[in-house]
């Protein structure tokens, strides 16, 4: 089973969406194994986006990623990268498909409700990044199940 990371993004916890997330992504088959709601720090958010540091984007996402609590979730499943990915949607709202993450609750291409790992890679070294040491459920325990 893949592990992805999803971060509930400061406009989706505001509006109070994080339960109906979570609803459409084990509704998709996946599940979230461990979670955690908190407010990033700004070194946290630069050295997580560190990717994009130069882009004409990159300080409003500073300021939106630390201007509320977000949550961080470890997602498990089969191919759960292309899977959880396919549910967010594209990056605009605008342009998402319609019944996905961002089309639903997404405002704009900044304020889209979410972010998802874009591969493999990046699902694990994303996970390392906010989840090091942390004990994990097995990947296969599901929360919907008692």
């Amino acid at each position: 089973m893949e592990q992805t990371l999803l971060i509930i993004k400061p406009d989706a916890v505001a509006a109070g969406r994080i339960g109906d997330i979570l609803s459409m992504v084990a509704r998709a088959g996946l599940s979230p194994i461990a979670m955690e709601m908190r407010s990033l720090c700004e070194a946290e958010v630069r050295a997580f986006y560190a990717v994009h540091r130069g882009k004409s984007f990159y300080e409003p996402l500073m300021t939106f990623m630390t201007s509320g609590p977000v949550v961080l979730c470890v997602i498990a499943g089969d191919s759960a990268v292309a899977g959880l990915r396919c549910l967010v949607g594209t990056t605009d709202p605008a342009e998402a498909a319609p019944g996905t993450i961002r089309a639903t609750f997404g405002g704009t291409v900044q304020r889209n409700a979410v972010h998802a790992s874009d591969s493999v890679a990046s699902g694990n070294a994303e996970v390392a990044f906010f989840f090091a040491g942390a004990r994990l459920l097995a990947a296969g325990h599901r929360l919907d199940k008692a």
